[in-house]
């Protein structure tokens, strides 16, 4: 995708079913509001207007495309439905496919937003790798991550965590927060989870040194072995590479040595009142 910008007609279509299926069960328990949100992709697409239309023929259902600020906001409000986290300063970090989200705050108020276009599948697209890796492309993708984040994301995050940490809240220790697929899986990986389980998501810890040791690990197999682990779905044993390769990155760049996970990110705030 990231190539030619263009949605390809069978992953529309595919996607098409997909809500349509969706909005048939939302309609069986009753739901009074569907919402139907389009993210990265939509918003790049040269040929957004196709899936948008096929969505609406599927299910008689309209497609919000919304702006990465528009998603940095709604996935803040949705992470600050966590009563643990009432009141504490955050970074969250909202990973998808295409764009990363950076959201810092407190209380439900953000003081920065930003989507910078860096995702788990951009980056994959961007930086293929051998089957299994070899050591130069993991230093390779470090590197690249290393040099995207300190030329992009710092001179425009670094002033506003430097208030924010001498700000009213001095002496709270910043919390790391992600959200998205990635998040999840490394949190299923850790506790060795098959199934979803929000509690257990939640509880999960990961130090910076884990992080690490999680894509050394992850870039040291084969496709098929990656697939053989509990708590990664086969088909993200991809795209988790790259995935596991930002988020270790943002804790490198900033310094952050302890990572919590949320689940509770677009889709929760998107359900909220405005």
């Amino acid at each position: 995708f990231y190539s030619t910008h263009e949605l390809e007609p069978e992953r529309i279509a595919q996607t098409a079913e997909a809500v349509a299926q969706f909005a048939a069960r939302a309609r069986q328990h009753d739901a009074g509001v569907i919402r139907v949100i389009a993210t990265s992709a939509a918003r790049e697409a040269t040929n957004s207007g196709q899936l948008i239309s096929a969505i609406r023929q599927a299910s008689g259902l309209k497609t919000e495309v919304i702006t990465g600020e528009r998603e940095a906001a709604l996935a803040f409000r949705g992470v600050g439905t966590d009563p643990c986290l009432a009141g504490k300063p955050l970074l969250q970090l909202e990973l998808g496919g295409g764009s990363t989200q950076f959201i810092l705050g407190q209380d439900n108020a953000p003081s920065f937003l930003h989507s910078f276009r860096l995702g788990s599948v951009r980056l994959l697209e961007k930086m293929p790798h051998s089957d299994p890796p070899a050591p130069r492309e993991l230093s390779a993708c470090r590197s690249w991550l290393d040099d995207f984040l300190s030329r992009e994301v710092s001179p425009k995050l670094l002033p506003e965590l430097e208030r924010l940490v001498r700000g009213p809240t001095r002496g709270s220790p910043l919390q790391l927060v992600a959200t998205g697929g990635t998040a999840s899986i490394l949190g299923c990986m850790e506790s060795k989870l098959d199934h979803f389980d929000r509690a257990a998501l939640e509880a999960v810890r990961l130090t910076f040194r884990r992080v690490e040791w999680q894509v050394n690990n992850l870039w040291s197999l084969t496709l098929e072995q990656r697939r053989q682990i509990i708590g990664l779905p086969k088909n993200r044993a991809d795209v988790i590479l790259t995935g596991a390769a930002i988020i270790e990155a943002v804790m490198r760049q900033f310094r952050l040595a302890r990572l919590r996970i949320s689940t509770r990110g677009l889709r929760f705030g998107a359900l909220l009142p405005d």
